[in-house]
């Protein structure tokens, strides 16, 4: 049973629930079930050995707890008799017997439940008079790992949030993140360190203070596993939705995962990993989320401990929190000197230009890049997130970049790389294919300039693309047609980004026209300006400010100057600017005989009318 199957087959429970229960309360129903339903499946082949080690243990006086954890296999248990099979067969104490199974998990088990406040859903099922017969519904669903993966079983967790998301208004894209893009981020977070990664016995840790589900954590184990199952990834995580922690928690339960790694609460105003520094790091923090709930403590934090704290560049405006998730991670990266790390974190276009010099999305860029800390950004296709069809970039961050990247930034454009759904998903109606991400990951791993070249024929209708880096030989046009050129992959150095705001004053005059002066102090015999005519300019750091200012400014304002105490440094990085493609408009020509040939097809169907 695939993941769509089996979230329509879960799904199919709501009919349940119709009448007493709103749509957008379905959610809190069947999500705990299925994880319920999931742990018990997990637990079946062990139950007999794990109760007669507690019984056995118990009698002895000693603590169960690592004889059950042993029995088990597993980092969880379930002292209780009972399972769904014997609780379906008790219709009359249905609800206390669901209580005690419950009860007989081990303690992480029941925080999961407790996240859930499932023993509110019981008591309101039991209320409706349907408790019996939801638990009956779940108790018929095979969820053993045997006939549903881990990786199908966490697909059909994220369709089922993003159909319950989509009943009550939320915002899917807050809990998880497509797995081809997860798939994109991992290849990029590890293609430079796969021989690293070969190694025997290779340890590393990865974090994601964004986790949702725990679908980025889960996917790089997995990428990790196939390229050597003899490595071990130990997963850290934060995730601030009770229910999605929740999912995660299960999640890293049944992997065999220590659950005390996934921290619950707000990232930003209270960081469940202080003191941790890690290898690896991934991030889809919230789009355009505004952290006005946080700002007291993240500002207090900025204040007093500047660079001994998170925040220390500075702070971005309160409208837009993504920038503060990726200072999050910034203060969590391994140090060079104990071999450094990586991270990749999507993010939408408002940090590559928003806020002008001083401001403190400049002041974070400039931080990142002074630093020589961004090793590339990623454009993405659009329509791509569940919740979103804006453009979003996945940027690649580290402290250890490896010589030929270094005082570098490689700019790639991968919004042409994708393929259209057989079914649109919320906004999402895109998909990138596994070559697309191949390619994607070439070009990053490669580092070199490349373009992509479109085919066109006589017609002008696209008959192929081809990627072709620097060095290579352009494709041959077809017979009559042309190819046509756009730049895919670019390569800078971190000072193209930065700029010097200057600001230009211009006299103020007086009624015959003269430069007023001033009468006190410095500003005694200067001309005053005229702040109605002041004006900026920004230039790049590539160029001088004088010579800047004589060749674009003094040829228009002979009287004009630069107030030196007013220059600001800042940074942008304007993406889309440098993959601009100019097309020239079509031939006047080409129109006037266009517009001609609607004219006389209009003219020839009013003439058959009139006759």
């Amino acid at each position: 049973m695939n993941h769509q199957s089996l979230s329509a087959f879960i799904w199919s429970v709501a009919d349940l629930l119709r009448g007493d229960y709103k749509q957008s309360d379905y959610g809190k129903v069947i999500l705990p079930f299925t994880v319920l339903r999931r742990l018990d499946c997990v637990l079946a082949p062990t139950k007999v050995a794990v109760l007669a080690e507690h019984q056995k243990r118990s009698s002895e006086g000693l603590n169960p707890e690592p004889f059950l954890l042993r029995a088990a296999g597993l980092s969880f248990y379930n002292t209780s008799r009972l399972d769904m099979e014997k609780l379906v067969g008790d219709a009359d104490h249905i609800a206390q017997n669901l209580y005690a199974y419950v009860q007989g998990f081990s303690p992480a088990v029941r925080d999961i439940f407790e996240r859930f406040e499932f023993v509110t859903q019981v008591d309101r099922l039991a209320k409706a008079g349907l408790l019996y017969q939801v638990t009956e519904k779940f108790a018929g669903i095979d969820l053993h790992p045997s006939s549903v993966d881990n990786h199908q079983m966490g697909l059909a967790f994220e369709e089922l949030i993003r159909r319950f998301a989509e009943l009550s208004n939320e915002t899917a894209g807050e809990h998880f993140t497509p797995r081809e893009v997860i798939k994109l981020m991992v290849s990029l977070l590890f293609v430079e360190d796969d021989d690293l990664l070969s190694k025997p016995s290779v340890v590393r840790t990865i974090y994601d203070p964004t986790a949702g589900t725990g679908g980025m954590l889960s996917v790089a184990e997995d990428y990790l596993a196939d390229l050597n199952p003899m490595a071990r990834l130990t997963m850290f995580g934060q995730e601030l939705n009770p229910e999605s922690y929740a999912i995660c928690k299960a999640d890293m339960l049944i992997r065999g995962k220590d659950v005390n790694n996934i921290a619950f609460g707000n990232t930003l105003s209270d960081d469940g990993h202080p003191t941790q520094k890690f290898d690896y790091m991934l991030s889809n923090p919230p789009f355009g989320v505004e952290w006005k709930k946080v700002e007291k403590v993240v500002r207090q934090e900025h204040e007093q401990q500047g660079f001994n704290g998170r925040f220390g560049p500075g702070l971005p405006r309160v409208s837009d929190g993504s920038l503060l998730f990726l200072m999050h991670l910034l203060s969590k990266m391994r140090p060079t000197r104990e071999g450094g790390c990586r991270f990749g974190i999507v993010l939408n276009g408002s940090p590559l230009f928003t806020g002008g010099a001083g401001s403190g999305e400049s002041e974070i860029r400039r931080y990142l890049l002074e630093s020589d800390l961004v090793e590339a950004i990623v454009a993405l296709p659009t329509d791509m997130f569940y919740n979103t069809g804006i453009a979003t970039y996945v940027w690649i961050v580290s402290n250890r970049k490896p010589d030929h990247r270094k005082g570098k930034v490689q700019l790639i454009d991968a919004s042409r790389f994708w393929q259209k759904m057989r079914k649109s998903l919320g906004s999402k109606r895109r998909e990138m294919s596994e070559d697309n991400i191949a390619t994607i990951t070439r070009l990053f791993g490669g580092f070199q300039r490349a373009q992509i070249a479109t085919m066109l024929d006589a017609d002008g209708t696209v008959v192929g693309h081809m990627v072709v880096t620097e060095g290579e030989t352009l494709p041959v046009p077809p017979v009559g047609g042309k190819v046509k050129l756009a730049p895919l992959s670019l390569i800078f150095d971190n000072a193209d980004f930065g700029y010097r705001t200057i600001t230009v004053e211009r006299p103020l005059l007086d009624d015959q026209g003269r430069p007023v002066l001033g009468q006190k102090g410095k500003a005694k015999g200067k001309p005053v300006a005229d702040s109605a005519l002041r004006d900026t300019e920004n230039v790049p750091l590539s160029e001088g400010v004088e010579a800047y200012f004589e060749r674009e400014v003094k040829p228009h304002a002979p009287d004009a100057w630069i107030d030196d105490s007013k220059t600001k440094l800042g940074y942008e990085i304007p993406f889309n600017r440098h993959f601009y493609v100019f097309e020239p408009p079509r031939d006047l020509g080409e129109i006037d005989a266009d517009l001609r040939e609607v004219t006389d097809r209009i003219k020839a169907m009013i003439e058959e009318l009139a006759a």
